[in-house]
């Protein structure tokens, strides 16, 4: 049965790992931080030699099956693998600066695996509610005498009291552990075969219906067993249920980015979906676009042209078309080191500057002269300039 998941495995890629390290500036090399959670991920891998720094993992709500790939962590303080199909503890016995492990809500029945977390002298909470191995007899007390450094187990405080107990008779209760375990672990193979089974079967029921919402809905109305192969299963439909459906990537071809019209003009384009501030002044064209503080100023671009500005953030386009001509060498670009918003000035080449005039006499009035500098040229008795009207009626408004 595992061949039918393949094609749904979710990867840690850098593109997904670059994507939760926006605050950080989109480096990973230093992040101390990352989140990955609700990702349907299923293998653990790259994050080790991608993000030595890293501090605070958390990968719950995954479809995670095995603790591997994580040694090389020794500045790990936090890991959260709650919610996961984690049947076995291990992996971990390298992460010397380790303080907290939650692995609440997963598959463990192999209770004595928790020794495996002896070396790790810093742990000081652990978190195992929602797991089989919660209902062994003397659960508590083993885990209590196997861990000495534990302060805090499934969110209870350990008292001296606490050790003192569960030090008693521990080689009994060990034997207790071991003989339970044996037993959970035969009827979880069994479980596993029919569980297969099971799927098997409703494959087949559902493999001649051609309504997509009519397979998703069987499949909920079917009972299932809580079980690693269950929740497998079930994120898939839950994704077909969205119209999202997990598929392999393909070569799917990329929409047209349409950026001026046949005749030439441009369009006025926001792909990068930023909030923007623009103001026509009589003089000059103000555009504020508010980017994202903490974004690296080397993954925006601007082009000022003179009937148009252009910014491209993370390669996704604002394009605005501008009524008036601009002095493309006298435009301006600045960043705030504050908020990260963007101004872009661009003066106006057609600007009629209003010039003062000599205080006139009591008797004679005068006019404000003014001078337009877009119709002065040389030799200008000679030749004659009728500039086109422009028609700004039907200019694309902003797509």
């Amino acid at each position: 049965m595992e061949k039918k998941y393949e094609n749904y495995l979710i990867l840690v890629t850098e593109e997904l790992v670059r994507k939760k390290s926006e605050h950080n500036e989109l480096l990973i090399s230093t992040l101390e931080e990352l989140s990955l959670h609700q990702e349907n991920i299923e293998r653990i891998e790259h994050l080790q030699n991608w993000c030595r720094d890293l501090k605070i993992l958390l990968l719950q709500s995954n479809l995670i099956p095995k603790i591997e790939n994580l040694n090389k962590l020794k500045k790990l303080e936090y890991l959260n693998l709650a919610i996961n199909n984690i049947e076995r503890i291990e992996g971990l016995e390298k992460l010397e600066s380790l303080q907290k492990l939650d692995l609440t809500l997963n598959f463990i029945g192999e209770l004595t695996s928790i020794e495996n977390l002896v070396p790790l002298y810093n742990l000081r909470e652990l978190h195992l509610t929602g797991n089989p191995c919660t209902d062994f007899p003397e659960y508590r007390d083993y885990v209590i005498a196997t861990l000495e450094q534990l302060e805090t187990l499934d969110g209870t405080a350990i008292s001296r009291t606490d050790r003192i107990k569960a030090k008693k008779d521990f080689a009994e209760k060990r034997k207790k552990i071991i003989q339970r375990q044996a037993e959970y672990q035969l009827k979880r193979d069994e479980q596993k075969i029919r569980v297969a089974k099971d799927l098997e079967e409703a494959e087949k029921e559902v493999i001649n219906i051609e309504d997509e919402e009519e397979k998703v809905r069987r499949f909920w109305n079917r009972k299932s067993e809580n079980c690693p192969e269950t929740r497998i299963q079930i994120a898939k439909y839950a994704k077909d249920k969205k119209g999202t459906k997990i598929e392999p990537e393909t070569d799917k071809p990329k929409e047209e980015l349409k950026l001026f019209a046949s005749d030439g003009r441009p369009y006025s384009v926001n792909r990068a979906k930023l909030e923007f501030n623009f103001v026509d002044e009589p003089d000059r064209y103000e555009l504020t676009l508010y980017i994202y503080k903490y974004l690296d100023t080397s993954l925006i671009d601007v082009d000022v042209q003179p009937n148009y500005v252009r910014a491209s953030v993370k390669g996704k386009v604002f394009q605005l078309s501008l009524r008036d001509e601009v002095n493309i060498a006298a435009s301006t670009s600045q960043r705030s080191m504050i908020t990260g918003h963007l101004l872009i000035t661009m003066p106006k080449l057609n600007f009629k500057e209003v010039l003062p005039v000599k205080k006139a006499e009591k008797t004679e009035k005068r006019e404000l002269a003014t001078v337009d500098y877009k119709n002065i040229v040389k030799n200008a008795d000679k030749m004659k300039i009728t500039p086109e009207p422009v028609n700004y009626d039907d200019m694309p408004e902003l797509i």
